[in-house]
């Protein structure tokens, strides 16, 4: 961010730090240096950045583990660079970008493509997610290992499930040699051509095609026993039924390698937003019942679901201005994320902020296995200041999303990032706490 040095060291003083990774939860200062984390406790005299840090949360670098950049093929919705950019004002500091793309990222050259595109934008870290199938076709096998030397930290056909069991088989089977997971959108094809929303009370009383939580319920149920049976390691992605909940805890209990992420729209929303046909309550998986929403806050609670992601899906305003069963499935999430997992989870008691943080810190940083989520010494310097007191309006057009498709527009809310560091640089603040120290820059 200009005005800052690069790789400065940065004092940052008074702040809340939570650090899951370490079991650390206090009232301290934090030290970067070159990029990276300084031992606590240690003296050191002079900062050529100082962060007042008082009345925040001091935290590891937020990680999505669950975005859609849409570059290449669909930047009219979103690129690399303005997706990385939402993260930051989310307070992400690392993404991992879904494959389907135009083309999909199904080779090496297309998964180093996202890596370079980041590293141009000098925003938010991407980590490619590869294609298990060529194309995301679910024929045959994407070349994993190829794609591995590319950089993907997993796999997924995220948006088209991987229908076939042999090939789901095969893909757990193979990942394993290289310690990736499969990440899977666990929805049967067949139950839900044609699917605008939920199948239930709702779609019925309207009139729209239903998607049935049995075909997340169903799909879900195979792939663990696949997972189990291949030692595999399994993720369900945007887990929504309770049902699906309730089968990723017997998983565990049998020892299966199974984890699972939720969606903050998953937990504060329901199928009773589709009465106005107002398209940015259009995702899928599709919303579902209140029943569905305390289960997967009751898996949250009890640790069967690890994760907090986004499913950060950008799609331009004409895209989602069409008639209801025309227009794209999907909501930009970066940006709320804190403040609607503040509604859903830290305001009515369900989390606390330690345990909100590990579900978005140390947790998608082993689901990954990226060296990140933590505050540790010697770690890189990916640091989160929140302000967990801030009051505002979400207002869509303020977006750095090139995409405004949220239905959280206009809702009053409580908490923001206020500044975040990206590998020991400021790369977003809202300004105020960022001052020039008294180090000397040529030290």
């Amino acid at each position: 961010m200009k005005g800052f040095p690069a790789l400065a060291t940065i004092h940052i003083t008074g702040g809340r730090i939570i650090d899951p990774s370490q079991e650390i939860d206090r009232i301290g200062d934090l030290w970067i240096s070159r990029g990276r984390i300084l031992p606590v406790g240690e003296g050191y005299e002079d900062a050529e950045v100082v962060i007042d840090a008082r009345g925040l949360i001091v935290c590891p670098g937020l990680i999505d583990a669950h975005v859609h950049f849409r570059e290449p093929g669909n930047e009219e919705d979103e690129t690399i660079a303005s997706g990385a950019e939402a993260a930051l004002a989310g307070g992400v500091t690392s993404v991992a970008c879904m494959p389907n793309t135009l083309p999909a990222i199904d080779s090496q050259a297309a998964a180093e493509f996202v890596i370079l595109q980041a590293q141009r934008a000098r925003k938010a870290h991407v980590y490619p997610v590869g294609a298990v199938s060529k194309g995301r076709k679910g024929e045959e096998l994407a070349e994993i290992g190829q794609l591995v030397d590319g950089g993907a930290v997993g796999f997924t056909d995220d948006g088209a499930p991987v229908a076939s069991a042999s090939l789901m088989r095969r893909a757990l089977q193979y990942a394993s040699m290289f310690d990736r997971v499969i990440m899977q959108h666990c929805q049967v094809p067949e139950l839900t051509v044609g699917g605008v929303m939920n199948e239930g009370f709702e779609s019925t009383r309207l009139g729209l095609a239903g998607m049935p939580a049995a075909a997340e319920d169903i799909m879900v149920a195979r792939d663990i026993r696949l997972a189990e049976i291949t030692g595999g390691r399994l993720h369900i992605q945007h887990i929504s039924t309770a049902r699906s909940v309730e089968l990723v805890r017997e998983g565990k209990r049998r020892g299966v390698r199974v984890t699972a992420e939720a969606c903050p729209h998953h937990f504060t929303l329901t199928d009773e937003g589709l009465r106005t046909f107002d398209s940015n309550f259009k995702m899928n998986p599709p919303l579902r019942t209140w029943s569905d929403v305390e289960a997967v806050i009751g898996g949250l609670k009890d640790g069967t679901i690890e994760i907090i992601a986004t499913d950060h899906a950008p799609h331009a305003p004409e895209k989602k201005m069409r008639e209801l069963d025309q227009a794209p499935f999907g909501i930009v999430g970066l940006e709320t994320l804190i403040p609607i997992t503040v509604h859903g989870l830290i305001d009515p008691g369900h989390l606390d902020w330690p345990e909100v943080i590990r579900k978005l810190t140390i947790n998608p940083a082993q689901l990954l296995g990226i060296n990140k989520g933590t505050l540790g010494p010697g770690a890189d310097a990916d640091v989160t200041l929140i302000d967990p007191e801030a009051r505002w309006t979400i207002d869509p057009t303020k977006f750095r999303s090139k995409s405004r498709n949220t239905p959280y527009g206009g809702w009053e809310v409580r908490g923001r990032a206020h500044t975040v560091i990206v590998n020991g640089e400021v790369r977003y603040t809202l300004g105020g706490i960022v001052q020039p120290g008294t180090g000397d820059a040529s030290s």
